[in-house]
């Protein structure tokens, strides 16, 4: 809280925001819990001046990775700015864990997610780099798919998703890919064609899944039958926090697939819509996120999902979640996952 609210350190942004507070960041916040104080400032990040949310403390010339977007379900997009210490140290857990699951090194990757100033595409090249493999990818824009849904032009957001099963298509059939990360929906659409569920099979031992949600029974068919012998691990996050919480280690088939966020860094709670209660353990809410750390500042942040609240791993601050799933209406617009 010093380091954001100094007059020396913190971004224009906050210093600015801190006028309309009613409390003292510098103060009054001592824990966790106390982030609760802050109000819900996610939707400002839509007009904000992308430099006012540098913090003053890294100098005149800070190294940015990049400004990046939400994918616009519930609005304008809304943006962050990235800096190299938190985009290193996010990289390198991420590194860790998916080593943790037992993906060898020096495989190729292809990433299903979007492009353009969206962080997801951009983080798993990286993570493809730092573990030795040469990543691939394709062009995918999904605030497209979810304007034409919402327009009710559902043929043209199929032949749209059906266009980026067929780029997926012609790197599956000409490269050694190892890893392959996509979303729900674009993996049941590769499902469907069985050229594709045999390539996967013959190449892959990796397949990740982020951004759309995925039940338990649909996990299941996919490790049990239709990629068996695969390892399939799902993460959860919101580029509003610079990052997301990976698949716990150690899970079966049976389980819920839960997710632990990298505390005190990213934080969750599950609370009652209606009086931000938190609820009780084995209880569905809906997700607030926090992201707290030197480059970034983001408290309070009501997510557009409903999850399970499940007991944290030791040690771990705020709750962990399993069984995520859109809400229907957020900030009074309907919520279109489309193929992100």
């Amino acid at each position: 809280m010093d380091w954001h609210f100094s007059p020396t350190t913190g971004s224009p942004y906050w210093l600015e925001r801190a006028t309309s507070l009613e409390f003292d960041p510098r103060v009054d916040v001592k824990s966790f819990e106390d982030l609760t104080l802050f109000p819900n400032v996610t939707n400002e990040l839509r007009d904000v001046r992308a430099q006012d949310l540098i913090p003053q403390g890294y100098g005149p010339h800070p190294e940015v990775i990049g400004v990046f977007e939400s994918g616009g379900t519930t609005g304008a997009p809304k943006r962050i700015v990235m800096l190299r210490d938190w985009w290193d140290s996010e990289l390198a857990r991420q590194v860790a864990h998916l080593e943790a699951q037992g993906l060898p090194r020096n495989r190729n990757w292809l990433a299903l997610l979007p492009s353009g100033p969206h962080m997801a595409g951009a983080l798993l090249r990286s993570q493809a780099a730092a573990m030795g493999g040469v990543p691939f990818t394709i062009d995918m824009d999904p605030r497209w798919v979810k304007k034409v849904i919402a327009a009710g032009n559902a043929d043209e957001a199929n032949a749209y998703a059906e266009h980026l099963i067929d780029q997926a298509a012609f790197v599956l059939q000409t490269q050694d890919i190892g890893v392959l990360w996509t979303t729900p929906p674009l993996l049941e659409r590769l499902a469907r064609r069985d050229d594709l569920v045999e390539l996967v099979r013959e190449k892959v031992q990796l397949i990740g899944w982020a951004g759309a949600h995925m039940d338990v029974d649909t996990r299941q068919l996919y490790r049990t039958e239709i990629f068996p012998g695969l390892t399939i691990v799902g993460s959860y996050g919101s580029t509003m926090v610079l990052g997301g919480a990976p698949e716990r280690l150690g899970l079966t088939d049976e389980d819920p697939c839960i997710f632990d966020p990298p505390s005190p860094y990213i934080t969750f709670s599950v609370v009652e819509p209606d009086t931000g209660r938190t609820v009780p353990n084995g209880e569905r809410g809906q997700v607030v996120m926090n992201h707290v750390s030197k480059s970034f500042l983001l408290p309070n942040n009501l997510e557009r999902d409903m999850a399970t609240r499940m007991s944290p791993l030791e040690g771990q601050v705020g709750d962990s979640v399993a069984d995520v799933t859109p809400v229907q209406q957020f900030d009074n617009e309907t919520v279109i996952e489309g193929v992100y």
